[in-house]
């Protein structure tokens, strides 16, 4: 007898501790993966008290009219400069190159971005940083702009999937120091594609 409950307090106890965890929320590859960061205290940028009622990221409906093809244009000879921050730091940052490419049958072009600093580490030598505006910001998305990360294409394409589109840290927690997207990166339609705006409690 005592042999069955103690195997009935083991499986009430995995029972239990499995829909604690439960699956992280997602549609996708990439929206798992962002919501399990979130979730996680090692690598979540939301304040506790956020991580605490956090149950997953707001996310525009998957469109697959929001993937493009673009072509890069690189642009080799570029200088280095000083891209600002929300904080007094300042990013080492170049223009790769300029992506061209159609959005529901309106041309638009984006400067895709090299940091000097983050390309010396392992793992991120091939990374190009895509930060952009769009007619969203500060309604449905947040207000200082969004990211999306890109790798050095061995041709002149590149796929943009804007689904991909996520805020900066600071648009959860102020403590963070993140580029500020340059002017030049606004996009003058409605990006509705990727994370939305946080709601913080």
């Amino acid at each position: 007898m005592r042999t069955i409950i103690l195997f009935l307090a083991v499986l009430f106890c995995l029972t239990s501790c499995a829909q604690k965890k439960r699956f992280i929320k997602g549609e996708t590859e990439f929206q798992k993966e962002i919501n399990a960061e979130y979730k996680d205290a090692s690598t979540s940028p939301l304040k506790k008290a956020d991580r605490k009622a956090f149950e997953g990221l707001d996310f525009f409906k998957l469109d697959s009219s929001f993937v493009v093809n673009a072509k890069l244009d690189r642009t080799p000879d570029s200088k280095w400069f000083n891209m600002k921050t929300t904080t007094s730091r300042l990013s080492k940052e170049r223009v790769f190159g300029v992506l061209h490419f159609e959005l529901k049958g309106k041309a638009f072009q984006l400067n895709v971005y090299q940091g000097k600093d983050l390309m010396q580490e392992e793992g991120y030598e091939d990374y190009l940083f895509l930060p952009f505006l769009d007619e969203t910001n500060g309604d449905t998305s947040y207000g200082g702009g969004r990211y999306i990360d890109l790798r050095i294409p061995a041709g002149d394409s590149v796929t943009i999937d804007f689904n991909k589109a996520y805020n900066p840290y600071c648009a959860y927690n102020d403590k963070y120091s993140c580029p500020i997207v340059p002017r030049v990166n606004y996009l003058r339609t409605k990006i509705e594609a990727g994370v939305k705006a946080f709601d913080k409690h």
